[in-house]
């Protein structure tokens, strides 16, 4: 397994974790639980989601600079 398809596991679990992050968010919302950290606890996912969501939208374009020189 190349480490495309390891980003891309990561990627996934991610965005699963994030979206469980989310809900999470809106069940203490509307529960009317006053914590800051549950607010915030979306951004632990998020970061490394966006930083792997840039690299693999960026994959494509940087296979077709390398292809273009061969």
């Amino acid at each position: 397994m190349n480490s495309n398809m390891w980003i891309r596991h990561i990627h996934r679990w991610l965005s699963v974790a994030f979206t469980l992050a989310v809900i999470a968010n809106i069940v203490a919302l509307t529960m009317q639980i006053q914590a800051a950290w549950i607010g915030l606890l979306a951004f632990v996912p998020l970061i490394p989601l966006l930083a792997t969501g840039l690299y693999l939208f960026a994959l494509p374009y940087l296979g077709r600079s390398s292809e273009a020189r061969s």
